[in-house]
């Protein structure tokens, strides 16, 4: 028996019953019903603020307390902190010599770099900390610690280290400065 074979339904009326309903944007709307009614003006007039005499407001200087400096800049370390503060530059170069023991082969191309950087660098490039690119080395540091992955205290040590000196470049990563360059390969 061949099949038979419908033709689309053509009709303005109401939807059959058993199909999807239609969308109909007229004008019933539905609103939000209000806390308070609109229109009806409040019964209490709106309080007046009293007016201040001139001799309430004179300051006196005895009156006017200044925030000391010396604590606005107290900022407790914590123990990790406190950990990499007492790591010596003997620790930071011995951890160094370590991680380039493992390799097979010297670094050919960190030769001019300091090595604090070296570290960082090789910090950057340790993906099972988490990722270094779009956060700042010492939140990654402290994050992979909060996680339990131990993160070399030294890298902390170097952060905190450069952090004093006044180094502000110190927290983005080389490879993150690299990965956001505007210039493309081949241009110039």
């Amino acid at each position: 028996m061949p099949g038979t074979r419908r033709a689309p339904r053509k009709s303005s009326g109401p939807a059959a019953k058993g199909t999807q309903k239609t969308l109909a944007f007229s004008n019933n709307r539905v609103t939000k019903s209000t806390t308070h009614p609109v229109g009806k003006p409040s019964s209490e007039p709106p309080a007046k603020k009293p007016k201040i005499a001139e001799e309430d407001v004179k300051v006196t200087e005895e009156n006017v307390k200044l925030p000391e400096v010396a604590q606005a800049q107290v900022q407790f370390k914590t123990d990790e902190e406190e950990k990499a503060s007492h790591i010596t530059e003997a620790q930071i170069k011995k951890y160094w010599r370590d991680r380039e023991a493992e390799r097979k082969a010297p670094r050919v191309h960190q030769k001019d770099v300091s090595l604090e950087e070296k570290i960082l660098r090789l910090w950057d490039m340790s993906s099972q900390f988490g990722p270094a690119i779009g956060s700042a080395r010492q939140k990654r540091w402290y994050r992979a610690h909060k996680l339990g992955l131990n993160p070399p205290i030294e890298v902390l040590a170097v952060l905190l280290r450069e952090e004093e000196k006044g180094n502000a470049k110190i927290e983005r990563a080389h490879v993150d400065e690299l990965m956001s360059s505007k210039f493309a390969i081949g241009e110039a």
